[in-house]
C-alpha cells in the first residue's frame, strides 16, 4: 500500500526530478510534484511524494526531515487528505443601498 508524503520549505528551484531523486534512497517513489502557481508557474515552496510501501514512506519521513535540499531544510511529513472544496457558502444575497 503507497504512502503519500507532504514535503515543504523547498528552495524554488527544485524540480519533480530533484525531489524523486531525493526520496528514491529511500525506496521506490510512485510519483513526485512540485506544486507550482497556475498563473505564473514558480514553484510554491511545497510538493507531494507518494512511496510505494509504507514503511519506505516512514523511513523517509525519519531520515529526511530536517535534511537540506539544495541548501534549505525540507519538512517531512504524511500528506493528509485534501479538504472538499466544493463551491458553496456566501449566503448569496443581493444587497442594495438604499442611498
Amino acid at each position: 500500500m503507497a504512502m503519500k508524503l507532504y514535503v515543504g520549505g523547498l528552495e524554488y528551484s527544485v524540480t519533480d526530478q530533484d525531489l524523486n531523486d531525493f526520496f528514491a534512497a529511500e525506496g521506490k517513489v510512485v510519483s513526485a510534484i512540485v506544486i507550482k502557481d497556475k498563473f505564473n508557474g514558480q514553484s510554491k515552496g511545497f510538493g507531494f511524494v507518494e512511496m510505494e510501501d509504507i514503511k519506505e514512506g516512514q523511513n523517509a519521513i525519519k531520515s529526511l526531515n530536517g535534511k537540506e535540499l539544495k541548501g534549505r531544510a525540507i519538512i517531512v511529513n504524511q500528506a493528509r487528505p485534501q479538504e472538499d472544496r466544493r463551491p458553496g457558502g456566501g449566503g448569496g444575497r443581493n444587497f442594495r443601498s438604499s442611498y
